[in-house]
């Protein structure tokens, strides 16, 4: 059985990432700020050590032995430009450590992991279009934060690939979540559809059906691949 610690699993895409690949018979740990039932840890990952925290205890649950770790976890939120000197650097950083540090240092984990077991391994970023073509103004954060993951995915694609230590990225545009929700709503709602040839925003289960073929099926080959989910809206 395939053990699976997957970020950000208590809504949204997470959630339906979780719930998949539990279908397909995996054995997934799952992970938000607040435990919502015995198979989600708890970690805040605006504290410095909970990446570690998180990690330890998803070892310690399943066996000692992490197979595939999804990076999912996201926070999304905007700060004018205007916003004073403080409160712009504090959105910063929280978003910096929460978007990327934290998968950083899960991802440096599961790499060690793999070594020491010399098993090899998967890793899965939820990115985003952001981190292709930007964001909002509001946004610089999100969009830096974004396009550090995937030059980080790159990066370990490259590094450990002749260990067979495999890690692919998925770059969704706007999905059908909370989060995505209330940046429609305050950009102008179904206006912004405009920008998508699609004529729709994804749904969360179209972005799992993405991550659980990386997790699970996607050819060794692939590894370093980024794939595109964002209704035709950016094309490279």
């Amino acid at each position: 059985m395939t053990n699976i610690l997957v970020t950000g699993s208590s809504r949204g895409i997470g959630q339906a990432i979780a719930d998949q690949l539990t279908e397909r018979g995996c054995n997934v740990m799952g992970h938000a700020t607040r435990a919502l039932d015995s198979r989600t840890i708890a970690a805040d990952f605006a504290d410095p050590p909970a990446p570690q925290m998180l990690w330890e205890e998803a070892l310690d649950r399943l066996d000692g032995r992490i197979d595939v770790l999804v990076n999912n976890a996201g926070l999304f939120e905007a700060i004018p430009l205007g916003a004073s000197d403080i409160e712009w650097l504090d959105r910063w950083e929280d978003t910096m450590r929460i978007n990327l540090t934290s998968a950083a240092q899960l991802s440096r984990f599961a790499v060690r992991h793999w070594q020491d077991r010399g098993s090899g391994g998967r890793i899965v970023h939820i990115a985003s279009r952001a981190g292709h073509r930007g964001d909002s103004p509001g946004h610089w954060h999100y969009a830096a934060a974004k396009g550090g993951m995937l030059a980080m995915h790159k990066t370990i694609a490259r590094a450990y690939a002749n260990e067979n230590i495999l890690s692919y990225a998925i770059t969704p545009g706007f999905t059908d979540t909370a989060m995505a929700g209330d940046y429609l709503e305050s950009r102008g709602g179904a206006g912004l559809l405009a920008d998508i040839p699609l004529g729709r925003v994804a749904e969360p289960e179209e972005i799992a059906d993405i991550a659980v073929f990386c997790a699970l099926d996607a050819p060794p080959s692939m590894t370093g691949a980024t794939i595109d989910a964002n209704g035709a809206s950016y094309v490279r």
